[in-house]
């Protein structure tokens, strides 16, 4: 990968281990934010949304969570597609 970077971006001294060791821990941060949301404890009204691959939740309670995880807010609108995924490999048993 390191190669196929410095062909297309000469000199940008692009390295793909952190780069990608970034991605990994963006994700992961992402997906506990969402897990948290839809497993924690006193969160009825959390859904997951398998069609549009988002957070399923009335205004309300959105509003309410939001004011105590304000990380969760970029969840909003934004769908998440790498969830089920993510699951089989960061959930515990």
């Amino acid at each position: 990968m390191e190669r196929m970077l410095e062909n297309v971006l000469p000199h940008a001294m692009s390295k793909a281990e952190p780069n990608l060791e970034l991605m990994i821990r963006t994700l992961k941060r992402d997906w506990t934010i969402v897990y948290d949301m839809l497993s924690g404890k006193d969160n009825s009204g959390f859904g997951w949304g398998e069609h549009r691959q988002f957070v399923a939740v009335k205004d309300v309670v959105w509003n309410s969570y939001i004011g105590s995880h304000k990380e969760a807010g970029q969840f909003r609108h934004r769908n998440f597609p790498y969830y089920g995924h993510l699951i089989a490999i960061y959930a515990k048993d």
